[in-house]
């Protein structure tokens, strides 16, 4: 059974007189373990159909089952739960808390897990350690690089042990040398077994997935296997 299950996924909106389909009857199978990037210009979809995949939005039309789970039609109270439990989220702009320490920021989503606070310290720290930064735990992000404030949105995004890690545009506000760093440890994350789904309009970035997917009008354009999505120039 596949992780990721999308049938006739539609997101409609109306602007004035006019229908929108961000996302048109879109078909979807993702595994466990897979590295899938969605690619496309703005306007293409890509973002819509990130955020059903990792619940922040509900389709308008279709079937999205999770984990063997139906989530389609869940309220919002619901869907939170279900984002805590299943996905972590990598964000471009890092979306870390500017007052809390790296230890904290990670520390933030086992708030909502039942874990006590000797537990939740010593997940993160864990979690701080695989990426590299347990010598800057007590850092806050304006004391950090931007390599370094991704890596901590990485930890933070893993620390709940979930089914998806869902990165959109990872590597937007880095430096080109950093953006390698960045999809190296993403790459080595998927080697330990993690699903990985990757939003980018970067072709350099695409060719890190197992599995590239175009998307142009809200639906999906093509389909390429690892290392045959071709790169820039």
């Amino acid at each position: 059974m596949a992780l990721i299950e999308l049938t006739s996924i539609s997101k409609h909106y109306t602007m004035g007189q006019h229908l929108i389909k961000a996302v048109d009857e879109l078909d979807l199978h993702i595994d466990s373990n897979e590295y899938v990037v969605l690619i496309g210009s703005s306007g293409s979809g890509k973002s819509t159909l990130m955020n059903i995949i990792g619940c922040l939005d509900t389709p308008t039309l279709g079937s999205y089952v999770l984990n063997g789970r139906n989530v389609s039609g869940l309220d919002p109270g619901e869907l939170a739960d279900i984002r805590n439990q299943e996905v972590g989220f990598v964000f471009q702009n890092f979306n870390l808390l500017p007052r809390a320490s790296a230890l904290k920021n990670v520390m933030q989503p086992l708030i909502y897990s039942g874990f006590r606070l000797s537990e939740r310290r010593e997940e993160a720290e864990r979690m701080l350690e695989r990426v590299g930064l347990a010598d800057r735990s007590d850092h806050l992000p304006n004391q950090l690089s931007g390599g370094q404030c991704q890596r901590v949105a990485v930890a933070r995004a893993l620390v709940t042990q979930p089914s998806i890690l869902l990165a959109d545009e990872p590597t937007g506000n880095l430096d080109s040398q950093t953006s390698v760093e960045i999809m190296a440890l993403f790459d080595e994350l998927h080697d330990e077994g993690h699903t990985i789904i990757v939003v980018t309009h970067e072709p350099d970035i695409a060719a890190h997935g197992d599995r590239v997917i175009v998307m142009q009008d809200g639906r999906i354009l093509d389909h390429y296997a690892k290392g045959r999505y071709p790169r820039a120039g």
